[in-house]
């Protein structure tokens, strides 16, 4: 069975790609380029799936926002 899931990515200030996925709490990798971080977070996702017991409920995509506040 085939899934989709939504991934964020982000750059840290060392360059390295973050990828994590909203809809599975915890499932998040990074990697030096876009290509290893796909197949890191296509790994994570698999593994997350794998040793969840409960049945993973999809969440619709509905756009990113940037927000700013004072610290």
């Amino acid at each position: 069975m085939k899934r989709e899931f939504n991934v964020v990515i982000e750059r840290d200030t060392e360059g390295y790609l973050i990828a994590s996925v909203p809809a599975l709490p915890g499932c998040h990798t990074q990697a030096k380029s876009l290509d290893a971080l796909m197949e890191r977070i296509r790994e994570a996702i698999e593994l997350y799936l794998e040793v969840q017991e409960n049945e993973v409920e999809p969440l619709d995509f509905i756009g990113i926002q940037r927000i700013t506040v004072a610290a």
